[in-house]
This record gives C-alpha cells, structure tokens and sequence, in this order.
C-alpha cells in the first residue's frame, strides 16, 4: 500500500471517528430534552394534583435551569482535568444517572420541597451532559464548528418533539408519576449507555484549518484571562436577554395556550392546537441551531444574530397580538422556537471563535451559566400576567429584549470582536 492511500485510509477513518463521536452527543441530547422542553407538560397536572400555585412549581424549572448552568464551568474543568479518554465518558455517565433519578424523584414528589429536590438532581445531571456535548462538537469540528455544535444544541432543542404525544399520552391515561418514573428511567439509560462511546479527538485526527469565511484566534485564551475581556461579557448580557425572553415562552406554552382559549382546539389530523405547536416548536427550535449555525460559518455571527434576533422580536408581537386563533398561535409560537433556540449555536461558536478551542469545554460552561441567570424570568411572566391580567405585556418586554440584542451584536460586539481578532 502507497503512503498515499495510507493516509487517505487513516483520514476516512478519522472522518467517520468524528461523525460517529458527534451522532452519540446529539442523541444523548435528545435523552435530555424532555427534562426542560417536556416540563411543560407537567405544569397543569401538577398544579391540579396538589392545588400548588403555578408560580411556586415554575420554581422548581427555574431551579433546574440554574443548577443545568451554572455548575458546568466545574463539570467542564472536571472534564478536562480527567483528561481526553476519561473525560467525557465519566462526566456524561454520571449525567445520565442523575438526570434518570432527578425525574424518579418527580414521580414521588408529594411537597414542593421535593420536587426542588429533584429538579437540583436533574439539572445537575443535565448540565454534566450539555457541557459536554457542546465542548465535544467544538473540538472535533473545528472545521464546521457553527454546524457541529448547532446539530449537537439541535438534539437537544428537537429532541422533546418526539415525545410530546406519548407524554401526553401517558399523562392521560396513567398519571404524570407515571410519565416522570418511565420516561425519565429510559433516558437516563440511553444516555448512560453511550457515554462509554466518547472521547475527544487525538493529534491529527481532525483538520488542522478553520472555515476560512470564519475568522478565528489564532491561540487559546484560559478561562481567567477570558473573564477579564469586555467581549466575554457583552456576550454573557446578550445571552441572557436573548435566553430570559425564550425561556418565558418555552416553560409557559401550555398555560398560554389555555389562557389563550386555544389548547384543546383541534386543528390537524385530530391533534389540538397544543399538541400540534409543541411538536412544531420543538422541531423549529431543533432545527433553527443547524441552520443558523450553518449560516453564521458563511456570513458571519454578528450578521447572523440581528437577523434571528431581529425576526424573533417582531415573532413575539406577533403572537401576543394574534395568537388567540389557533393556527395563528401555531405559526408564531414556532417562529419563536425558530429564533430563540439558535442561542445555543451561535454564542458558544462566537465564543470559541474569539477565545479558542483549547479551554473550550470550560470557556463556553462560563458562557452557558447566562441560561441559569435567565432562569429566573420563567415565573416572572407569570407575576407579570398577573399584574396586568394578560399576556401582552409579557411579549412587549421579549420583543424589546430580543431588539436591543440586534443593536449590541452589530455596534458594539462586532466592532470590539473585529479588534481581539487583529491583536491574535
């Protein structure tokens, strides 16, 4: 054998490597979607079980949204210090587990108490696997790094859509205990299953250039020298406006759609209004961290959030106005999924971009605990309908929210990224 056909034998196996390295974070994703896209689900069963106030079990979303967060730069540096063989397969193995036992303890759950028990659980459990994946895309895909890690973030945008009848379902007919027990053990076993597949990549084994239409730092900053840039942190406020505005939507779906007169409304094949925009909107928001992604490698991150920014903030005007007619809420419920779940793309690329790929894992954790951060917005829409005694209000704040991320990206990101990128 030539030493030509050797190396391309070695770089079609590398390739293969990478594609199978990333399919098995994109479905240990998708184990975990439920546990923030599936909460939604549970709101009114919950609510009407134990005559709970809806803003005291949003809590418990909250709390997991925090917890999902804001302990990944600790996951992320434990990570790297058990080194790239040990690394992922440790830290997604444990994740699978405590995400398991985080909605065991939700099918018992008789206080409030406990069910914030188990949404500390389940969101330590999920951030474990999170940081990870996203941390595994960026290193193996350096190459395509805004498709790698929308693919991976899509997993977990979309995932939730494959489950939301059979939830339902289950919900129905044998209670949400049961829903929370069987769904949560079997995700929790996938999950567990295929964290033994990972690894990161060795020397040689992915392309040493980036995307040439990307610019990228030429070293890697460690996270202590990160959390000293203005770039770092201009990122972290637009995260949280951006993810606060999609959170409210996404934890109160259900209660709008009721509020709204349309949730039980049946509008496709039999399916109601709900069931039909929570597929939908799973399905966008899955969809929406690929193809932004994809769109920002070729024309840029900062083009690329004014123009899903943008869109979103006109989406959630919209909705707000005319969602009370079932197809109408459908279509702009989904066009909110659309451009809000591309945060999960867009920034850790942007990140990884400016900083580099070397600190990774724990450099995009640090970005990521602006989710937890945004957590807390989730029962403020609640506080703030009650306050107005509609939902408009609610959307007026996101639609602002979502705008003044357009401004920042295009003046003041922009010009301070384009900066950091000469010095390198």
């Amino acid at each position: 054998m030539t030493v030509a056909s050797t190396v391309g034998v070695g770089a079609q196996a590398s390739t293969a490597t990478r594609w199978t390295q990333l399919l098995s974070v994109i479905i240990c994703m998708i184990m975990i979607a439920n546990l923030q896209y599936g909460w939604t689900l549970f709101v009114n069963p919950l609510k009407d079980a134990h005559n709970w106030d809806r803003a005291a079990i949003q809590l418990a979303f909250s709390i997991f949204i925090a917890l999902e967060t804001w302990l990944t730069p600790i996951e992320g540096w434990i990570v790297d210090v058990l080194g790239p063989q040990r690394g992922p397969k440790t830290m997604v193995a444990f994740g699978g587990v405590m995400v398991a036992l985080g909605w065991v303890i939700n099918s018992v759950a008789d206080t409030l108490t406990m069910l914030y028990l188990g949404a500390v659980i389940g969101g330590i459990g999920g951030g474990a696997v999170y940081a990870t994946s996203v941390g595994h895309a960026v290193k193996w895909f350096p190459d395509r790094r805004g498709l790698a890690v929308g693919l991976t973030a899509a997993g977990y945008g979309a995932g939730a859509a494959l489950t939301v009848i059979p939830i339902r379902y289950v919900i129905a007919d044998y209670g949400y205990q049961a829903a929370f027990l069987w769904f949560g053990l079997f995700q929790g076993a996938v999950v567990f299953i295929l964290a033994w597949l990972l690894r990161a990549p060795a020397q040689g084994e992915i392309p040493s250039t980036a995307a040439p239409k990307v610019q990228q730092s030429k070293r890697s900053c460690a996270p202590a020298e990160v959390l000293k840039t203005p770039v770092f942190w201009l990122l972290y406020v637009m995260f949280v406006m951006v993810s606060a505005s999609g959170l409210m939507a996404t934890a109160q779906v259900a209660p709008i759609a009721s509020d709204f007169g349309v949730a039980n409304t049946v509008v496709l094949l039999g399916g109601t209004t709900l069931s039909v925009a929570l597929i939908v909107d799973n399905v966008a928001n899955g969809a929406a961290r690929p193809l932004f992604g994809w769109i920002s490698d070729n024309i840029g991150r900062e083009y690329t959030m004014a123009v899903a920014f943008g869109l979103g903030g006109v989406s959630y005007w919209l909705l707000g106005s005319l969602g009370a007619a079932p197809w109408a809420f459908v279509v702009f419920a989904a066009l909110i999924f659309l451009t809000w779940g591309e945060i999960f793309s867009l920034f850790p690329s942007t990140c990884t971009d400016t900083f580099g790929p070397k600190f990774a894992t724990v450099n995009l954790s640090m970005l990521y605990t602006a989710k937890g951060a945004s957590a807390f917005f989730a029962p403020a829409a609640d506080l703030i309908k009650n306050a107005t005694g509609n939902w408009q209000m609610v959307f007026l704040v996101a639609t602002i929210m979502n705008l003044t991320v357009v401004v920042l990206a295009l003046f003041v990101l922009r010009p301070l990224r384009a900066r950091i990128m000469e010095q390198t």
